[in-house]
């Protein structure tokens, strides 16, 4: 299965869990900002480093380290950019 920093900037996953990795205080986080799930995360903006990425989770941007990315689990869903070509 594929994780949330396996997508490109424009493309959305929606979370099928988290990885038993995450724990305590970090998985706590993700579950804060509504990373469950279910829920759709589109990948935004990559910074110039490649690292953090902003992800829109739930109407918000969020900066995710890839680290932190590999730990949600997504499968990925077709965006209107990508059924339009």
């Amino acid at each position: 299965s594929e994780s949330l920093a396996d997508l490109a900037p424009g493309e959305a996953g929606r979370v099928l869990g988290l990885s038993p990795a995450c724990r305590g205080q970090q998985r706590r986080r993700l579950l804060d900002l509504g990373v469950v799930t279910g829920t759709e995360i589109t990948a935004e903006m990559v910074s110039a480093s490649g690292d953090p990425v902003a992800y829109l989770i739930r109407g918000a941007l969020i900066a995710l380290r890839r680290g932190q990315a590999e730990w949600i689990l997504i499968e990925r869903v077709d965006t209107l950019a990508n059924v339009s070509s």
